[in-house]
């Protein structure tokens, strides 16, 4: 889901439509902006919390060679950034996941502490950070830097494009940087959640998610819709309100599948992309990438000089993500069939396979 739900907000990025408003993303934006990019960095911290109770079960050492899976990711979104997507995620996490994987090592004490204090600074990041939007707001100037970019991502060649992409490297990497706070604490969130039992099938487990889902509905949804619609608040409604509605999301989707076959077309479609999470992520950016882009076929400049707007416009963009979906979920579900992991999981395995594990320290439990 989260990384379906990436698609449904990145998806305008590649349309060049992001400071655009119409019907159907005013509706759409107060639901996605934000919400999955949260979600993804809560279920890296999960995942990190399984390799470490696997680690502990089979005596191995910690981290072991999980550091470095960190690092090859590190690696991956460096060059994802320069050649596809310029505002790409992997870094960021690979950088909390370093921290993570250390933290995991100390007291719950310790982490308690460094999840809420995370929190804490990333509330009065962003909250200061509203207070000087709201401040400067008569002084902003235009958009050039961003017609710049829409200008060569329209109409340029591919190559421009990861020229300007490593020109401008250090500026885009700005979000991990000033998100790191919020990443840290998501990552540190899902492996509580994950050791209290959030996502064992068990009827603890259905009690949190029920909890989560109203909570994070009945609060989330009410705050991401006043923050979609008052400017202001724009970067606290992204990376603050959202992070509530996220945990409705998750709630909600281990509600609903508690209540449908877990062997439904649905469930092994998700199922599928979240086995090959890696491989989807890069294959959806480099789809968005030809669908949109100058070099490709170019719909973002047809949509862009063409007669089409308000709802028209909306709906192309929505029927090139609703392709690319489509194309995830049966990709990922006919790889399986032959493979155990994606190409780029499992060329990430053999690499990590290759470094040799003599780390000093055991596992011990937490």
């Amino acid at each position: 889901m989260a990384i379906l739900g990436t698609l449904a907000a990145n998806i305008w990025v590649f349309a060049m439509s992001s400071d655009g408003t119409g019907p159907l993303k005013t509706v759409l934006d107060p639901l996605t902006n934000g919400k999955f990019f949260a979600m993804l960095a809560m279920m890296f911290g999960v995942g990190l919390a399984v390799q470490y109770r696997t680690a502990a079960a089979y005596g191995r050492r910690w981290p072991g060679r999980y550091r470095w899976r960190q690092v090859l990711l590190l690696a991956e979104g460096a060059l994802h950034t320069l050649l596809l997507f310029a505002w790409d995620v992997l870094m960021g996490y690979a950088v909390t996941g370093l921290v993570v994987i250390w933290l995991l090592r100390r007291s719950e004490r310790v982490r308690t502490a460094v999840m809420w204090s995370a929190l804490a600074v990333n509330t009065l990041l962003f909250g200061g950070m509203t207070l000087v939007y709201v401040a400067l707001t008569p002084q902003r100037s235009g958009s050039g830097g961003h017609e710049e970019w829409k200008a060569l991502f329209l109409n340029g060649g591919y190559l421009e494009q990861v020229a300007m992409r490593w020109e401008d490297f250090l500026g885009t990497r700005s979000e991990a940087i000033a998100s790191f706070p919020m990443l840290l604490f998501l990552f540190l969130l899902g492996v509580r959640l994950y050791r209290a039992g959030v996502f064992d099938d068990d009827q603890r487990g259905q009690r949190y998610r029920k909890l989560m889902t109203r909570c994070g509905l009945g609060l989330g949804l009410p705050l991401c819709v006043l923050g979609s619609h008052i400017s202001y608040l724009g970067e606290l409604h992204r990376y603050g309100f959202s992070i509530v509605l996220m945990l409705g999301y998750v709630g909600l989707a281990g509600w609903l599948l508690d209540r449908t076959r877990s062997r439904g077309q649905v469930p092994r479609s998700l199922s599928a992309v979240g086995r090959t999470a890696l491989t989807c992520y890069v294959l959806q950016n480099l789809l968005g990438s030809v669908i949109f882009y100058g070099w490709g076929f170019g719909l973002a400049s047809y949509l862009d000089t063409g007669d089409v707007g308000g709802l028209a416009l909306e709906g192309w963009v929505l029927g090139a993500a609703l392709v690319i979906a489509l194309a995830l979920v049966i990709g990922a579900r006919s790889w399986l069939r032959r493979f155990d992991r994606g190409p780029l999981e499992a060329a990430g395995a053999r690499l990590v396979s290759l470094v040799p594990e003599h780390f000093p320290r055991r596992v011990g439990r937490g």
